[in-house]
């Protein structure tokens, strides 16, 4: 990687000493290896809960170029319930609309948001330092309302060893070495994760042949704030394929794809890198470099992401190809469904043996993941001819024929994954919508007053459309929270009828903290609901 220069440089937790450095191991209920996106939603999630949560990571802020830029609606409706993503939003490049282009000519185009009635955008470019940048601003906030989180900068983790009921860390400091521990960890340390291999697990998977060249180029610029992706560029040496969008602040982001036999240090050489983009721009565009690198397609994850009490999230746990935005938001996805059950567990609310559930549900969501990349990745690097052959076929009737649309890949982009058919489901005994069906995430919909997320919240909810619902308070010392629409009243698009009833006449849903749909009804009694819950928290019937 070369930061040939980038201004996005925030300081936000610098390195100070702290009383744990002359103590012997003091222990800690939660401790965060990583302070990447993955690491501080997890930190805010966990913390605006009520759980102490230490936060260690070798930096002092973030700031080591732009990395992720694409954050989708899933992500971002997370961020918003976190209290963050008002921010990020207003500075982040909205966009909805793609196109395909197979050397000079367009192939065809999409639109990722073509439905109304959602407060979040379908998709954001903006650089991941201001994504982390936002999420420590709003970890601040919450600290000045008695959150108990603490992030400390240039700690970084040097050993770790399991010893039953709590994990030993030794951290390395400028004051030199101390140790602590901690009754559960989560390791959130990137793709080449410290933590894992001090553990001895492995990490499996493919690696692609192929290699990308990313170079961020600050520039003022027409074009619009779409994503354009070529198939063989009509621009001179820029490789197999081209993709270019924009980002906050004037920078746009554009990736060569190289091939796999290359000289990486000849390729990032400043001259070479600057020959690509003026080709793909004209040799008299005037533009600055401020950020490039190479990266090797790569989709791999971990066999499990629980190993006793250390838990792995985002790259540390698995990896796929940048092409479809499906890292950091499956990340930030790990950090959501992870949060409420490992608070639950901290606050003896629910058996340990749900955090075996976060490894069911994610394995299960970076297996969709590795899915898709692998099928964009095998789309743009054909590995025969003959695969070539029907690849560039695709490509000419896409551009007259529909049919052939669905089948050019460019990157399916980061849609969540459904949980349906796994563990904590409780019954789907209401004929809906496939949308709201038992294990998806919730459906976002105006109201008269605001938006179904913002309601919803992060508690186990049970919603109520057009029926009455029995009133509990908690279940075994859960909260439960009860929301109850009226569609005559509150439905003022018809969204709700459309996402959560369809033909039925009413119906009744309980919402786990993650806003996934755990169960639901035409009718049910607190029993069922009581089931319901005890179910979604990994205490069967």
């Amino acid at each position: 990687m070369v930061d040939v220069r980038y201004d996005i440089a925030f300081k936000l937790y610098p390195y100070e000493k702290v009383a744990d450095q002359d103590l012997a191991p003091r222990r800690h209920p939660v401790v965060i290896v990583g302070g990447g996106p993955v690491g501080m939603a997890t930190a805010l999630d966990l913390g605006r809960k009520g759980t102490p949560v230490l936060v260690l990571d070798d930096h002092e802020g973030v700031g080591q170029g732009s990395r992720a830029i694409c954050f989708a609606k899933r992500t971002l409706e997370i961020c918003d319930r976190l209290g963050a993503a008002k921010g990020m939003v207003d500075k982040g490049v909205v966009w909805n609309v793609g196109k395909v282009f197979h050397g000079d000519k367009r192939v065809f185009e999409f639109n990722l948001s073509p439905e109304d009635g959602h407060k979040a955008p379908a998709f954001i470019n903006l650089q991941q330092p201001y994504f982390e940048k936002h999420l420590v601003e709003e970890i601040r906030v919450a600290q000045s309302q008695g959150a108990p989180i603490e992030i400390r900068g240039r700690n970084g983790v040097t050993g770790m060893s399991q010893h039953g009921d709590h994990v030993l860390i030794d951290v390395d400091t400028p004051d030199g070495p101390y140790q602590l521990e901690a009754d559960w960890v989560i390791a959130c340390d990137g793709a080449r994760s410290p933590t894992r291999d001090m553990l001895g697990l492995s990490f499996e998977g493919r690696v692609f042949e192929d290699n990308f060249l990313i170079a961020d180029v600050k520039m003022k610029a027409d074009f619009p704030t779409e994503r354009w992706f070529w198939f063989a560029p009509p621009f001179k040496d820029s490789g197999a394929s081209a993709l270019l969008h924009k980002q906050p602040d004037d920078i746009w982001r554009i990736d060569f794809q190289l091939g796999w036999d290359i000289d990486r240090a000849k390729e990032l050489r400043v001259e070479n890198i600057r020959a690509r983009v003026d080709a793909m721009l004209g040799e008299n565009a005037e533009y600055e470099l401020e950020w490039t690198s190479i990266y090797t397609f790569q989709c791999r994850r971990m066999e499990k992401f629980r190993h006793g009490n250390v838990l792995f999230a985002g790259d540390s746990a698995h990896q796929v190809s940048p092409f479809g935005a499906r890292g950091a938001n499956s990340g930030v996805q790990d950090a959501d469904n992870l949060a409420w059950k490992l608070d639950l567990v901290v606050k003896g609310l629910a058996p340990d043996t749900l955090l075996d559930s976060y490894s069911e549900e994610r394995v299960h969501g970076a297996d969709e993941n590795i899915l898709n990349s692998t099928r964009a990745t095998d789309f743009l690097t054909p590995k025969t001819e003959m695969s070539k052959i029907f690849r560039d076929a695709v490509l000419e009737l896409a551009h007259d024929h529909s049919f052939a649309r669905v089948m050019v890949n460019s990157g399916r982009l980061s849609l969540p994954c459904s949980y349906e058919r796994l563990s904590l489901n409780g019954p789907d005994a209401l004929n809906g919508p496939t949308v709201s069906r038992v294990g998806a995430n919730c459906s976002d919909a105006p109201l008269k007053d605001g938006f179904l997320l913002d309601v919803l919240g992060g508690d186990f909810t049970v919603l109520a459309i057009d029926t009455e619902v029995p009133q509990l308070a908690d279940v075994d010392g859960i909260t439960l929270k009860t929301v109850t629409l009226d569609t005559g009243r509150d439905d003022v698009s018809g969204a709700i009828a459309a996402r959560y009833l369809g033909e039925a006449p009413s119906g009744i849903y309980l919402i786990r903290p993650d806003q996934h749909v755990a169960a639901r009804w035409a009718v049910a009694s607190a029993a069922d609901i009581q089931s319901g819950v005890r179910i979604a928290t990994g205490r069967g019937q």
